[in-house]
């Protein structure tokens, strides 16, 4: 899942940055308002983790203005502020949960990956698909009872085509998903991650279509 985080504190944004990471997420980091309107601009966000407090603004007028502006993403808010009438005045502007400091990282994550099972209307967080059982709370793929292993960028590739079955994605909008802003991306990197979730899962899993794109195969029942 590629994610934007917006806080100025800049220990608590680096590690949320290489936290987020170690979970599997792609992160990116800003620190204020001005930059998270800029950000998402470019759509290539599933979700916002926004703190309230901000060096140019209130984080809770930021989320009321993009509410109003028509964007829906996912927005889980970060603040010290605890009280319930806090609570409920972030989740009637907009929210999609609410997680107090300090908090877990563990959690957080939690958190991300439920707020995704829920805009997708999915009851459980394993995907499956043609014998895959896909599990991104512990980055585990099973295939007919045997575990695969995968790395960080592969995992989040596969689990994009499974979010999508059928749909064809193309090598720009999976780089999107996978690489933050200051990541190098050459320019063969999508095609080596394919190759070698091929060689793990069958030559026939993913397909090809040419010109476009990939998208996984149809689902044997």
């Amino acid at each position: 899942m590629r994610v934007l985080i917006v806080e100025d504190d800049d220990l608590l944004r680096d590690g949320l940055m290489v936290g987020l990471r170690l979970h599997g997420f792609s992160p990116d980091a800003v620190a204020g308002c001005i930059d998270a309107s800029a950000a998402l601009q470019d759509g290539v966000f599933q979700a916002v983790v926004l703190d309230v407090m901000l060096p140019d603004g209130s984080g809770l007028d930021f989320l009321t203005r993009i509410r109003a502006a028509g964007q829906d993403i996912p927005v889980l808010l970060l603040t010290a502020r605890d009280r319930v009438h806090e609570r409920i005045r972030g989740l009637d502007a907009g929210a999609d949960d609410y997680l107090p400091k300090p908090f877990a990282l563990e959690e957080l994550a939690a958190r991300l990956r439920a707020i995704l099972r829920r805009r997708e209307g999915r009851a459980t967080s394993v995907l499956r698909w043609n014998g895959l059982e896909l599990d991104p709370a512990r980055m585990r793929g099973l295939k007919g009872g045997r575990e695969v292993g995968f790395s960080r960028h592969e995992f989040t590739l596969l689990q994009a085509l499974i979010e999508r079955p059928g749909a064809i994605l193309s090598k720009a909008s999976l780089e999107d998903r996978l690489y933050g802003w200051q990541e190098d991306i050459e320019s063969n990197t999508i095609e080596v991650h394919i190759h070698k979730l091929r060689v793990k899962l069958g030559a026939e899993f993913i397909e090809t279509v040419r010109g476009v794109g990939y998208r996984l195969a149809e689902e044997v029942i």
